[in-house]
């Protein structure tokens, strides 16, 4: 592999090499698929799902910080604390055969080396540099950091080495604390890495840390602009468009597509008597219920459409399946202390609905149920299609303009 080989590399060459790696973050970015993820970290293990998004970045990280160095192997791993081990996210290079390019398991517990986790935890925390060091046979086996804590870290790099020549490991520091590693490794035929090269590798895993700060602010706003604010559920542009995915898989699969519409009754009277915030409480706590019923139907969406509506859209589970969880939506709902309950209207393509070819047909069967069920008053659900076959008359409700 071409790259820098050791110390005392040209000053233009390595600069060339900075800038390679800032462009291939960049372009890693601008590449990503800003899809809709209305809920992109998992609330039981943000940190595994926060750095999963991560991936692309890290994956044009390693392959830049191995070209700069002129190593043969390089990787990234990010530190879950929740669970004390370091996880590797990507490896590049000339990988063994048990290295995944994107492992699913490979990581190594810190608390197999306790003194580990004052490295990562400590050492940077007070405002220090981040130091790189060398792990290898050559004559400069580490760098400025010794002690317990570096001896128990070149332990873990042996782990890692599989019979590499040299290695550098860099701790990649973001907002004041150890978010993982850099690592890259030369062969044994290779010049082993030097002092210049953990100085330089310490630059690369800064730099590394700022693509990563500048990827968090960007899923942050994608995050935001498929999230409701005030609950947390998808919006209406997210259900839109998982809306129009899921009758894409319709068309073509015959896939099961059901969405339910609620609108929470009462709000304006709880507003009027009780103030907005009332009314916000009220919106929340059926948001609450609402995924509740999300989590009973496998890959299901919950979103705010916007004031006192909201919806439920379903892609898989059978007709009877949703109509059900959309008679425990309406049962939580008036079980609450504020509103009166829901009406809810669910339409599937698993009921005799007549062809659905658009999103919009689905939803304007859904809606007219749910206008069909507020003006019943019903305390159930009405569901299209059910009430008559093609003489029903949330079908004609929903075929007029």
């Amino acid at each position: 592999m071409g790259g820098i080989g050791a110390g005392g590399e040209d000053a233009d060459a390595r600069l060339s090499a900075v800038v390679g790696l800032s462009q291939a973050m960049a372009a890693a970015q601008t590449s990503a698929p800003a899809t809709a993820r209305p809920h992109p970290y998992d609330e039981d293990e943000p940190e595994a799902a926060a750095a999963l998004s991560h991936r692309d970045i890290a994956h044009a990280a390693a392959w830049g910080a191995c070209e700069a160095m002129g190593g043969a192997f390089a990787s990234i791993s990010v530190w879950e604390r929740a669970r004390g081990r370091l996880r590797v996210l990507v490896n590049v290079g000339e990988r063994a055969p048990e290295e995944a390019e994107f492992p699913t398991d490979e990581s190594y517990p810190v608390h197999d080396f306790p003194q580990v986790a004052e490295l990562l935890h400590e050492w940077w925390a007070g405002g220090g540099r981040p130091q790189a060091w060398v792990e290898g046979d050559g004559p400069e086996r580490t760098a400025e950091a010794e002690g317990e804590a570096a001896h128990s870290y070149r332990q873990v790099a042996a782990l890692r080495r599989r019979g590499r020549g040299s290695c550098v490991i860099a701790p990649i520091v973001l907002h004041g604390r150890a978010w993982g590693e850099l690592y890259v490794a030369r062969a044994s035929a290779r010049p082993p890495f030097t002092r210049d090269d953990a100085d330089f590798a310490a630059v690369l895993a800064a730099l590394i840390a700022s693509g990563i700060a500048q990827n968090e602010r960007l899923e942050e706003v994608r995050r935001l602009a498929y999230t409701d604010p005030l609950t947390g559920l998808a919006n209406r542009r997210a259900v839109e468009n998982r809306l129009d995915e899921a009758v894409e898989l319709h068309r073509d699969l015959g896939t099961v597509v059901s969405l339910v519409v609620c609108d929470v009754n009462g709000l304006k009277g709880v507003n009027d008597a009780q103030g907005h915030e009332a009314g916000d409480r009220l919106l929340e706590r059926f948001a609450a219920v609402l995924s509740a019923g999300a989590a009973t139907l496998p890959g299901a969406l919950a979103g705010r459409l916007g004031g006192d509506e909201f919806c439920l859209l379903a892609v898989g589970p059978t007709a009877d399946e949703v109509v059900r969880a959309a008679d425990e939506l309406c049962r939580g709902a008036a079980e609450l202390e504020l509103g009166e309950g829901v009406a809810c209207g669910v339409a599937s393509t698993g009921d005799p609905v007549g062809e659905v070819r658009t999103a919009h047909r689905i939803f304007r069967l859904a809606d007219a149920a749910q206008y069909r069920a507020k003006a019943l008053r019903s305390g159930k659900p009405v569901v299209a299609g059910r009430e008559g076959g093609p003489h029903d008359p949330t079908l004609r409700l929903a075929a007029t303009p």
